[in-house]
């Protein structure tokens, strides 16, 4: 047991909180300012809410001696990326009156809205609530949004694996009532037995925890990059059961060797009807085991490494009562989406559109707001947010194609064979302005450096070629780029940490290039690893596995064992 003393300050505040209520609704009815107070901004994340302010004018406002510009990012709980047209046009219609007529796609496969003005976030949580979803549980110290393939191709499986990960995402929510008071008016609990959080205890986990269910082939959900990862065993037909993945996490900080990127270790199987309660032991392993000292050494990641992972695996089938079986060998071969039109197994069609860096905002030269608007009042089927901040118009009815493709193409909207290769398979997080932890620009950034790395490439004789890059702005790894090919992590304002040698299945993680490289050096440095490849790649081998193979990097380090 921790001494109390030792605890880091965030722990009282969720002690405090009364099960994460704190003074929020207080500062919500606060006119006098945009902002709530510092500690209720830490409990909104449970509500799924960040505060934030446009970082672009904060230095114009202090001059003026004004506050900062608050907003808050709202984010959306949809438990493998699964919405129905109705609730696409709820969504919409919130982005259109309250969130600056622009919605993005994560790379967990939910949406987020940015700009909402406090004055605005009640109206707007009880929209998405009226649409049958919610925002709870999507940000804070617990399970966060469930990830499941985006793959429509094998659908009976995927609707399987689908359906038990939504099932875990709501097995794995708080229950305490502070949500529906706060935004849905909901009547406090008074009187009767007092309030518990039966999972989570009144503190909850000490840092957040990711959950991902992959299907093999298509590592699409980057399964290692989570805590808790399961992987479908399946006949192509059927799950027969799921390899259970442990200790994944991207989040590290610049300079600070104790902190760092490590991909999940598997450490058995079990059967579908047992991912429920291997979930929920996992979490409360963590729970009562994980650091609560200190944040940066809090994920499960670190819980397993100090204790060894033989350690956790006793553990673990101590709590379920029984023992994991013996994992199952399985073979990713990539994790990108497959874009255009495709033929599912049940005479249904599926169209997954290229969305560059998952920013849905209508401009002067296409109008990917506009359309998917047009598309989701025809549409009977479904919507699938993919990991890769794409979308999926899936289960469309083949005479229902032809309407389809004559509003995107009016529209403008790609379905991703007519981009670049590189720009094709590129994330990035949305960093500055409002992100308050980005150092360096991403997302606004990326497209640019996108053109020339594809020009670099071309001059090599290697246009076409496809290559992971990955781009965020601070190192907390949003857009994962401790696994990709090339991963640029910022540092300060144009300069940026460059990590090489990923593999295309997300199944080994980089290398440390340059800790510091502005454009010109980024540029500079791919362009000689360009020409090597190009001279003397093996047929049809990666760029990552080229560098590796060449011994161009030190061996990396921390694969999906």
């Amino acid at each position: 047991m921790t001494d109390s003393t030792t605890l880091d300050p965030f722990e009282d505040i969720k002690t405090r909180s009364r099960y994460l209520r704190g003074s929020i609704a207080a500062g919500l009815a606060d006119r006098a300012t945009g902002a709530l107070a510092e500690d209720d901004t830490k409990l909104t994340k449970f509500h799924g809410l960040y505060q934030q302010d446009d970082r672009d004018v904060r230095a114009e406002r202090r001059r003026q001696k004004l506050e900062p510009a608050y907003s808050f990012m709202v984010r959306v709980r949809l438990a493998g990326g699964v919405c129905t047209p109705a609730q696409w046009l709820a969504l919409d219609d919130l982005a259109v009156r309250y969130g600056g007529a622009s919605l993005r796609l994560t790379t967990r496969q939910t949406f987020q809205f940015h700009g909402i003005v406090k004055r605005d976030l009640k109206q707007t949580i009880r929209g998405i609530n009226d649409a049958l979803l919610d925002t709870i549980a999507a940000c804070g110290d617990v399970n966060r949004n469930v990830m499941a393939s985006a793959n429509p191709h094998e659908s009976a499986v995927h609707r399987a694996v689908w359906e038990l990960a939504a099932a875990v995402s709501d097995e794995l929510l708080p229950r305490t009532r502070a949500y529906h008071e706060i935004w849905l008016d909901g009547e406090p609990v008074a009187g009767g037995e007092p309030e518990a959080e039966p999972l989570y205890g009144a503190t909850y986990l000490p840092r957040k925890f990711k959950i991902g269910f992959a299907v093999p082939p298509v590592n699409d959900v980057d399964v290692y990059a989570n805590d808790l990862g399961f992987i479908a065993l399946t006949d192509g037909k059927r799950v027969s059961g799921y390899n259970v993945a442990v200790g994944g996490g991207m989040g590290r900080s610049h300079g600070e060797p104790a902190t760092y990127a490590r991909l999940a270790s598997v450490i058995g199987a079990c059967r579908p009807e047992q991912v429920r309660a291997v979930a929920e032991q996992v979490i409360a392993v963590q729970r009562d085991f994980g650091d609560r000292t200190n944040r940066k050494h809090a994920r499960l990641k670190y819980t397993i490494d100090d204790r060894g992972l033989a350690w956790f695996r006793a553990e673990l089938e101590r709590r379920l009562g029984f023992g994991l079986a013996p994992a199952v060998a399985v073979s990713f071969t990539h994790r990108g989406d497959r874009y255009g039109w495709r033929e599912g197994d049940d005479g249904h069609w599926h169209l997954t559109l290229f969305i560059e860096n998952g920013r849905l905002r209508d401009d002067a030269t296409r109008a990917p707001l506009t359309a998917l608007r047009e598309v989701a009042r025809l549409h009977t089927g479904e919507f699938r947010c993919t990991p890769n901040q794409n979308v999926t118009i899936a289960n469309v009815a083949p005479g229902a194609r032809a309407a389809i493709d004559a509003i995107l193409a009016r529209h403008g909207l790609r379905d991703g064979t007519g981009v670049s290769a590189v720009r094709a398979n590129a994330m990035a997080c949305v960093a500055l302005p409002t992100c308050g932890l980005a150092m360096a620009e991403s997302e606004r950034y990326l497209p640019a450096l996108i053109t020339k790395i594809d020009d670099l490439l071309a001059r090599h004789g290697l246009a076409g070629a496809p290559v992971v890059v990955r781009m965020t702005g601070c190192p907390n790894g949003c857009a994962r780029p401790y696994n990709a090919e090339i991963g640029l992590v910022g540092k300060a304002p144009g300069a940026y940490a460059v990590h090489l040698g990923g593999d295309v299945a997300g199944e080994r993680l980089n290398v440390l290039v340059d800790e510091n490289a502005d454009e010109a050096g980024i540029l500079a440095l791919l362009d000689g690893h360009f020409a090597a490849w190009a001279a003397h790649r093996t047929a049809d081998e990666s760029f990552g596995d080229f560098l590796v193979r060449s011994g161009r990097l030190a061996a990396p380090a921390g694969g999906a064992a």
